[in-house]
């Protein structure tokens, strides 16, 4: 990168995997280089992971695999769950529905929207259109896909879970929970889900390291037995089994062995609340209310060219020809110094206008 280009830009806020990985982590993967393992996940480290993991849920009668990205724990999930004929219902604003570049609908399998203005997805709002789809002329809705945190920063609460996992037993539904930043929900400050509840709530889940401070890496949880028969199969047809599968397990065990993974995740928690805090008192308005590390301030779009001189981020939503609305979200490596820095410079831009 030129040297005047780096002179430019502070930070970018417009993810929170741009950093590497946590130093632990570093570390645990430097120290345990040369030891000699089995591949594909059956090295004494993974089993490591897993045992901790389990001992974390609080719940033996689970299976874990892990993966490389959330993109492949989706498709390795859902098409190894799911028959031909069957689709899953998401929320408008749901990864698999806009960002996986048709990865599960070219496994053959329809993937039904529902609108869902704060990302969530409720009984009330899945109930019709399990109504439209009564006969074998039309695909059969058979999974529930949800995102904790949700693609809008909100945050799932146990009466909604509980609620929407009566719903899911009562009309044969498999719920599937996408825990890519799982880490910021369940540190946020309006949680009161545990991942105990989230394991005996719904059907599949996975626990998200690559947005959370590891190079890489997500966990599936299998908590319906039914799903857990032949799951390595998929896995290795889909290229989700990796050789090195030490490298995965090595992270989460350092992950949770110490409980560095919920830390990291308040972290990137407290570094947007004091964004967004600071945001609101110079009178600026939100896109919607979020509750973890992803915020959408609304700012003039003036405003919001001048800030992309120095910060990346991206622009959410045009408002009108004179607003926007941008996502800024934090990280668990997120510095406040940083912080404290964009906050300055937009405090400029109000006194210049």
């Amino acid at each position: 990168m030129p040297e005047d280009i780096k002179e430019k830009i502070v930070y970018s806020f417009k993810n929170d995997y741009s950093e590497g990985a946590h130093l632990d982590i570093l570390n645990a993967l430097i120290n345990t280089n040369t030891s000699q393992q089995n591949g594909y996940g059956e090295d004494c480290y993974s089993e490591e992971a897993v045992d901790i993991l389990k001992d974390k849920i609080n719940n033996e009668n689970i299976d874990i695999h892990f993966v490389a990205g959330g993109t492949q724990a989706n498709l390795v999930v859902i098409s190894s769950v799911l028959r031909p004929y069957e689709s899953i219902i998401a929320a408008d604003t749901g990864h698999i529905s806009t960002h996986e570049t048709g990865a599960i609908e070219a496994t053959g399998h329809k993937i039904s929207i529902v609108e869902s203005l704060d990302g969530k997805l409720l009984p009330e709002r899945i109930e019709k259109l399990l109504s439209e789809h009564s006969s074998e002329h039309m695909v059969k809705p058979r999974m529930v896909f949800i995102s904790n945190s949700t693609e809008l920063g909100t945050v799932y609460k146990k009466n909604e879970l509980e609620k929407l996992s009566l719903f899911c037993k009562k009309n044969d539904l498999i719920l599937y929970m996408d825990g890519a930043r799982l880490g910021a929900a369940l540190t946020s400050d309006t949680n009161d889900l545990t991942l105990e509840d989230i394991s005996r709530l719904v059907d599949v889940f996975y626990i998200g390291g690559t947005k959370n401070g590891a190079l890489l890496g997500e966990a599936i949880v299998l908590c319906n037995d039914s799903l857990k028969k032949n799951f390595r199969y998929n896995m290795k047809q889909k290229g989700a089994l990796m050789a090195k599968g030490r490298i995965l397990g090595i992270q989460f065990s350092e992950l949770f062995r110490n409980n560095l993974f919920f830390s990291l995740g308040k972290h990137a928690n407290f570094m947007v609340s004091k964004l967004g805090s600071s945001i609101e008192k110079l009178g600026y308005d939100f896109l919607n209310e979020t509750e973890s590390n992803q915020i959408f301030p609304i700012f003039p779009t003036e405003v919001v060219e001048k800030l992309t001189e120095k910060y990346g981020f991206y622009v959410w939503q045009n408002i009108d020809d004179e607003m926007s609305a941008v996502r800024l979200v934090t990280s668990w490596a997120t510095k406040e110094e940083i912080v404290d820095r964009f906050l300055s410079d937009l405090e400029k831009l109000i006194e210049h206008k």
